[in-house]
């Protein structure tokens, strides 16, 4: 956990591998929208 912090995950996987450029892995998905959030 990061206190004050909008978005943050770790992970020993490697979801890059199952990530596709129109197909986003779910942890990818997840982070681009946090950031998008943000944006508002």
């Amino acid at each position: 956990e990061v206190k004050n912090h909008p978005f943050f995950i770790g992970t020993q996987a490697h979801p890059e591998l199952k990530s596709r450029p129109n197909n986003a892995h779910p942890l990818f998905r997840g982070f681009v929208d946090a950031i998008l959030e943000l944006k508002k």
